[in-house]
């Protein structure tokens, strides 16, 4: 009898465990838009416009986009390069591209950096411009996030903010290069880590652009399934443990601001889909980071497939993610 209270004792214990550390991993401050949006005013349906035109030059005007791919990746990075430079007239706005050591086919990221008015740490912005292996033409994975972080820069560097921000488009984050030494997130971020930089968030826009209101179109990693909605029409924010706190800020901030519904988790790296995009590379030199992200293929049938084209995409609701987003970075560039 007595070992039988013993064992119960400690099944009950290891569920309190489990529930507990299901709490701190999933419970996110703020409350997630809920409700009917108001339409997109005059100015907002010009980021709507923006996005569409990004996205489409990338994903129409280009298509698959690799650096073993003919002049595919260097036609992309020419477009991006393009509506970078312009920002640079503004005092304290630089370009730059970064050459990948050691990959084939000359990838680059290029990096936008634009000064603050103190000399605190960096807040930088990354999405990857390439394509997966299989001919896809990428509009959402990741012209989407491309193109978030096209409009942001122009957006963010009308005006200075406390901390300077950083923009980067990075290569080769697709396989064969994801984890691996000619990956461009990587390359970057070592080199942030050997310039002694400190960065006061990470944000990796990946994915960004699909969203479904059926019941099912949401799916997830066990054993997440049964703490979050099942439809498909929000916006995710990703950490790891490490990134807690990151994450738990900047998801607060663009709760107070977006009129789309989000929701975020703090999870381990091990888990699958959590250190999937560019994220995963400044989380190997210390520094917090949070993927921002529709889920991607626990949503997004067409995920690495010929059929992620642009008319797929709702740029109504990237827009409002976007309008999200430049709030939450004005928040947190604040010093």
């Amino acid at each position: 009898m007595r070992l039988k209270r013993v064992a119960v004792a400690v099944a009950l214990g290891l569920v309190a465990v489990v529930a507990g550390t299901l709490v701190y991993c999933t419970a996110m401050p703020g409350r997630s838009f809920g409700g009917a949006a108001t339409p997109l005013n005059a100015s907002e349906q010009q980021i709507e416009g923006e996005l569409r035109r990004h996205v489409s030059a990338l994903s129409v005007g280009i298509g698959p986009r690799r650096a073993t791919l003919g002049d595919s990746l260097s036609r992309a990075e020419r477009y991006l390069h393009d509506q970078l430079e312009p920002l640079t007239r503004v005092p304290g706005v630089t370009l730059r591209r970064e050459a990948l050591q050691n990959a084939a086919g000359d990838p680059a990221n290029l990096v936008l950096d634009a000064q603050g008015t103190s000399e605190g740490p960096i807040l930088l912005i990354g999405a990857h411009y390439d394509s997966a292996p299989g001919g896809t033409p990428a509009a959402n994975d990741n012209g989407s996030g491309v193109s978030a972080a096209l409009v942001l820069a122009a957006r963010l560097t009308r005006e200075k903010h406390a901390l300077p921000l950083r923009v980067v488009l990075f290569a080769n984050e697709e396989m064969p290069y994801f984890t691996q030494d000619a990956m461009g997130s990587l390359q970057h971020a070592r080199g942030c880590k050997a310039r002694g930089e400190r960065l006061r968030a990470m944000f990796s826009l990946e994915t960004m652009g699909y969203y479904s209101d059926a019941p099912g179109s949401q799916k997830y990693p066990p054993p997440l399934s049964s703490l979050y909605p099942d439809r498909g029409n929000f916006i995710g924010f990703v950490g790891n443990l490490a990134s807690r706190a990151l994450l738990r800020e900047s998801l607060a901030s663009f709760r107070q601001h977006a009129s789309i519904a989000s929701e975020g988790a703090a999870l381990p790296s091990s888990l699958p889909g959590v250190g999937w995009s560019d994220h995963w590379s400044f989380w190997q030199q210390g520094y917090q980071a949070v993927m921002v992200t529709d889920t991607a293929l626990f949503r997004d049938p067409n995920y690495h497939q010929l059929t992620d084209t642009i008319d797929k995409l709702d740029f109504e609701r990237l827009t409002r993610v976007v309008l999200g987003l430049e709030a939450m970075i004005v928040d947190l560039s604040a010093g």
